[in-house]
C-alpha cells in the first residue's frame, strides 16, 4: 500500500470498520500531553497507532495487560554510541528489552578516527533496527586545533552529513572557546546548521554568566555539561534543554533531582552521553534513570514526559514519543511506575522484547576490519618523566565526574625521574598519537587512580581523538600495554610485571567489540577486577581513563602534545 492507501486504513481501524494489526487491551495509558494515567486499550495498525481509548476495538493479535501501565518508547536525548563498547546490532539487543526505542547519537568518536566513512558505517550498521538511531553530525573532529586526530570534519564535511537519512542535527560544540572568540572554522559549522533549521547541541561545561548568553546566541538550544545546581538554572533560564545526565563516569543525576521534583528545569532530558555493558545490563539504561527521579519525588507521569516527547520533540521527531493516535507504535508496557520495568515492548508496531529478553533477530552483515592503531616505534624510556626538582604539574580526578583538577605538588624522584611511591597516589600517564605514526608522546602525573603495586592500565579510548591513553607505575609494564593494544587494534588492557592480565579487543576503529553484550560485559569484569587488583579504585577505571586526554573539559589534560591547561588554553611543562 501506499502512503494514502495506509492513512485511509489507519482511519478505518481508528474508526472500528476494520480490525487493526495488534490490540492492547486494558492498559493504564499514560498521558505525556496530561499528565495523567488513564485506563484504555491500544490499536495499532501498520506500525502506527490508530486508536487510544476506551473503544472496543478488534485486531488480528489481543494482548491483555490487565491493568498495567504503558508508555512510549523512552529515548536518550544524548550517547556516543561508540562508548557502550558494542556494534549497533548488540547495542539493540541491549538496550531494546529496556524499553529503549530511539536514542540521539553523536558518532564523533568514529568520525576523529575514520571521518565521514566511519558516520557513514555507523549509518548503515543501525539501519532497520529495531532501535532507532538517530546522528547528530559531529562538529568537533577534531574537538580542537590542539588534538591530533585520524580525521579533520569542515564546514563542507557537515554540509554533507546534514543531509544523509536520520542525521538530525548539529552534535555538540565542544569549542565553546572558538564560538566565543567568532572562529570562523567553528562558526561555519553551526552556520551550516542554522541554514538549514536543524537543532544545534552545545558543550559548555562550567559556562555561566554573559560568556554562557554569548555561547547560546549562536542558536545553540541543548547541554549535557552541567554539574552544579546554578550552571543548569542558567542555562535552562535561557532556553536550553538540559540533558541531566548519568553516564559511567558523568554521574550528574543526584546533583539535580531537587529541581527536577521541584519542575524548576524547564525542558530538560535524560541522557547517558557514554555508558558501558557492565552498567546496562546492572542497572538499566534510561528506564533505570526514571525509576531514580521517581523515587526522589518526581511524578511518574512528568518523568517520563521528559524521556519521550520532550526530546522528540526538542530534535524534530514529531512521529513519536506518545502514546496518541497517529503517533508510532512505539510503546512499552510496563511492570509498574516506579521500578519501570519493561513486560512488552513494541516498536513500529512489531513485538520486540518479552519479559525482559529479545525477541528480535537481526540480519548479521559483515563488517571489514582493518587495524587503526598506527603508532612510531616506542620504547620503554619513553615512559621516564624527567623532573628538574621536586615540583610538578598533577592532574588530579574528581569523582564521579569528568572535570578534572590541577595543581603542583613535590613529587618522589630517582635520578632526575619520577618514582613510583604507593602512599603518593601518583600515575604516570602516558598519550600516544596512534593515527599518523607522528612519534608523539605526551606524559603527564595522575592523581587519583589509586595504583599501590606495580603495574599499568592502556586504552585506544581517549575522547575525543581517541589516541593511545596509559597509565601505570614504570615504563616496562607500560610499553607491555602498548603493545598489546597495537597487536589487537586497539581495546582496554590491565598489565602487572609485564604480563597481561585482562584485556578487551576492540579492533572496530580500536572503539567497538564485535562480540555479543554479555561477553562484552565479562571482559570489562575480568579489565575492572585487574585493575582493583592493582589498588585502583575507581568503580569504571576504564572510562575515567579514557577522559583524561579530553582538552575541552576543565582543568588539566595529558595529550599527545604534552600537558594542556583548558581554561588558559596553553601547554604546561613538566618540569
Amino acid at each position: 500500500m501506499n502512503d494514502l492507501e495506509l492513512l485511509q486504513r489507519r482511519i478505518r481501524v481508528a474508526g472500528g470498520r476494520e480490525p487493526g494489526d495488534l490490540l492492547l487491551r486494558n492498559g493504564q495509558i499514560v498521558n505525556v500531553f496530561t499528565g495523567q494515567v488513564e485506563p484504555g486499550n491500544i490499536v495499532i495498525a501498520d506500525g502506527w497507532i490508530a486508536g487510544v481509548g476506551p473503544y472496543d476495538w478488534q485486531a488480528a493479535e489481543e494482548i491483555e495487560l490487565g491493568g498495567r501501565p504503558v508508555v512510549p518508547g523512552l529515548i536518550d536525548a544524548h550517547m556516543h554510541l561508540e562508548s557502550t563498547l558494542l556494534w549497533p546490532p548488540e547495542l539493540a539487543r541491549a538496550l531494546v528489552p529496556l524499553g529503549t526505542a530511539a536514542i540521539i547519537a553523536d558518532p564523533h568518536e568514529i568520525a576523529n578516527v575514520l571521518g565521514i566513512p566511519g558516520v557513514e558505517m555507523m549509518l548503515a550498521a543501525s539501519e532497520g533496527l529495531p532501535l532507532d538511531m538517530f546522528f547528530m553530525a559531529p562538529s568537533c573532529v577534531p574537538a580542537t586545533s590542539w588534538e591530533d586526530a585520524g580525521a579533520v570534519l569542515d564546514a563542507e564535511a557537515i554540509e554533507r552529513l546534514l543531509q544523509l537519512p536520520r542525521v538530525l542535527g548539529l552534535a555538540e560544540v565542544m569549542n565553546f572557546p572558538g564560538v566565543l572568540d567568532g572562529s570562523e572554522p567553528v562558526l561555519a559549522k553551526v552556520v551550516a546548521a542554522l541554514r538549514r533549521g536543524v537543532p544545534i547541541d552545545g558543550h559548555a561545561p562550567g559556562l555561566r554568566g554573559q560568556a554562557l548568553v554569548s555561547y547560546v546566541a549562536a542558536g545553540i538550544r541543548a547541554d549535557h555539561e552541567s554539574t552544579e545546581v546554578d550552571e543548569a538554572l542558567q542555562k535552562a533560564a535561557l532556553g536550553m534543554m538540559v540533558q541531566v545526565r548519568q553516564g559511567s563516569s558523568e554521574h550528574n543525576l543526584e546533583t539535580f533531582l531537587p529541581l527536577l521534583v521541584a519542575d524548576q528545569l524547564g525542558d530538560w532530558s535524560l541522557a547517558t552521553d557514554d555508558i558501558l555493558p557492565t552498567d546496562i545490563l546492572e542497572r538499566g539504561h534510561i528506564n533505570a534513570l526514571l525509576r531514580r527521579a521517581v523515587e526522589a519525588g518526581v511524578p511518574p507521569c512528568r518523568a517520563v514526559r521528559h524521556a519521550t516527547l520532550v526530546p522528540a520533540r526538542h530534535y524534530g521527531l514529531r512521529d513519536r514519543g506518545a502514546v496518541a493516535p497517529g503517533y508510532r507504535a512505539d510503546v512499552v508496557v510496563m511492570n509498574d511506575l516506579r521500578t519501570f520495568q519493561p513486560d512488552l515492548v513494541v516498536h513500529g508496531g512489531q513485538i520486540v522484547a518479552r519479559d525482559g529478553r529479545a525477541v528480535w533477530q537481526g540480519e548479521v552483515r559483515p563488517l571489514p576490519l582493518a587495524n587503526t592503531v598506527r603508532i612510531a616505534a616506542v620504547n620503554a624510556e619513553d615512559f621516564e618523566l624527567k623532573t628538574a626538582g621536586k615540583a610538578c604539574p598533577i592532574v588530579r580526578l574528581v569523582p564521579g565526574q569528568i572535570v578534572t583538577q590541577g595543581t603542583v605538588e613535590d613529587v618522589p624522584t630517582r635520578d632526575g625521574r619520577w618514582c613510583f611511591a604507593p602512599d603518593r597516589d601518583l600515575a604516570l600517564a602516558a598519550c600516544i598519537e596512534r593515527h599518523q605514526a607522528s612519534g608523539k608522546i605526551g606524559l603527564g602525573l595522575v592523581q587519583g587512580l589509586g595504583f599501590q603495586r606495580h603495574g599499568a592500565m592502556g586504552s585506544s579510548v581517549a575522547h575525543d581523538s581517541h589516541n593511545l591513553i596509559i597509565a601505570g607505575t614504570n615504563p616496562q609494564d607500560m610499553l607491555v600495554c602498548v603493545q598489546a593494544l597495537a597487536h589487537h587494534g586497539g581495546g582496554f588492557v590491565a598489565v602487572a610485571e609485564g604480563q597481561v592480565l585482562a584485556e578487551l579487543p576492540l579492533p572496530i576503529a580500536g572503539l567497538m567489540s564485535t562480540w555479543d553484550v554479555h561477553t562484552v560485559r565479562d571482559r570489562l569484569q575480568q579489565l575492572h577486577a585487574a585493575a582493583q587488583s592493582l589498588g585502583c579504585p575507581l568503580p569504571s577505571p576504564f572510562a575515567t581513563l579514557s577522559f583524561l586526554p579530553l582538552p575541552v573539559i576543565p582543568e588539566l589534560r595529558v595529550t599527545p602534545r604534552g600537558l594542556f591547561d583548558v581554561g588558559r588554553q596553553q601547554f604546561v611543562a613538566t618540569v
